[in-house]
């Protein structure tokens, strides 16, 4: 445990951790005995982008009332992204802000979700509509918790590392499940650098953001489905999109286009899903809601060359939407 930790829990006036059903089965007591952390109150949601909402937000809140936590209490999120940002969403507006600590639990969470001070919670169909920006006391990023992921969840967080390298580090490009451990302290360092020069997303922090316009729109859309999409699933469709625009718009290289359209086969061998032409006008809908949008029209990070993004890219609509046909082509027979 780091001398940062140490201290965060040492000046608690209550310790509360949350994570879910799935984290908790496998890791909630030995972090519990790793921290010390016997008499922490535990606070465990259902599992899943369906539950990171309102309604479980309002639970923790009640929970942490409930057990009279004042400003000096910490909350530790144990788990994924959902857990990072609702956890870490709740705690910046409890009492207009409690201290949180992220200790993630999966690979994209590791590499994106829990670092950089984004929080938030999905409302109306649409990804991450409520936010706060708020950082976490500590993040503690340890590869043992990796061990209990299944492959689908490892194959989620590859995109994540792949998308830092399309816009920061063509190394990364070569990330894969045999070699992936090796990279992830490179992509948390890529994010810090680019949240500590831009940390309220006004500019270069957009960069970020490759592939998650229509990505959040096909996630939102698919998680009105019998099987929605992992979150990086859904960024390896939108990324894909994005690298077609970009070869159509921005003068990228086309062999980087099809480079990323061989790993797919294996980026998507876990997920389950449908789509055809009936649905894009539902997932173009989504794009209203996109946090990027400059007076409701959708702002794009494309590509000029590997590690050059353009951000704010405004596209026509037409283009929006015979890039999200290409790709509803292209993993059709997937």
């Amino acid at each position: 445990m780091n001398e940062k930790l140490k201290q965060a829990l040492s000046e608690a006036s209550k310790v509360f951790i949350l994570t879910d059903e799935n984290v908790a089965s496998f890791w909630l007591p030995e972090v519990e005995h790793w921290l010390n952390c016997e008499n922490a109150v535990e606070i465990v949601i259902k599992a899943g982008e369906r539950h990171k909402n309102l309604q479980t937000v309002q639970r923790v809140w009640k929970t942490l009332m409930k057990h009279h936590a004042d400003r000096n209490a910490l909350l530790i999120n144990l788990g994924g992204g959902v857990i990072t940002d609702l956890g870490g969403f709740a705690a910046s507006t409890y009492k207009r802000g409690i201290r949180f600590v992220n200790i993630p639990t999966t690979l994209l969470a590791m590499v994106d979700a829990a670092i950089g001070g984004k929080t938030g919670i999905d409302f109306g169909d649409a990804k991450n509509q409520i936010g706060t920006f708020a950082v976490a006391e500590d993040v503690i990023i340890d590869p043992v918790f990796l061990e209990t992921l299944p492959q689908r969840e490892l194959l989620s967080g590859l995109t994540e590392m792949l998308k830092y390298g399309f816009v920061a580090d063509p190394e990364l490009l070569q990330v894969s499940l045999e070699n992936y451990e090796s990279y992830i302290s490179r992509c948390g360092d890529i994010k810090r650098e680019i949240v500590a020069k831009d940390p309220h997303e006004k500019g270069l922090r957009k960069i970020l953001n490759f592939g998650h316009t229509l990505g959040h729109a096909i996630e939102s859309h698919c998680l009105t489905k019998e099987s929605p999409l992992l979150h990086g699933e859904a960024v390896a469709l939108g990324m894909l999109a994005a690298l077609w625009l970009s070869v159509k718009y921005c003068g990228l290289d086309a062999t980087v286009l099809q480079q990323f359209e061989n790993q797919l086969p294996m980026l998507l061998s876990e997920a389950e899903f449908s789509l055809s032409k009936a649905d894009v006008e539902p997932i173009l809908a989504y794009l209203v809601h996109d946090k990027k949008n400059n007076c409701e029209t959708p702002q794009f990070v494309l590509l000029e060359a590997v590690g050059k993004p353009v951000w704010e890219a405004t596209l026509p609509s037409v283009a929006i939407k015979e890039a999200l046909e290409y790709v509803i082509d292209k993993v059709a027979n997937l």
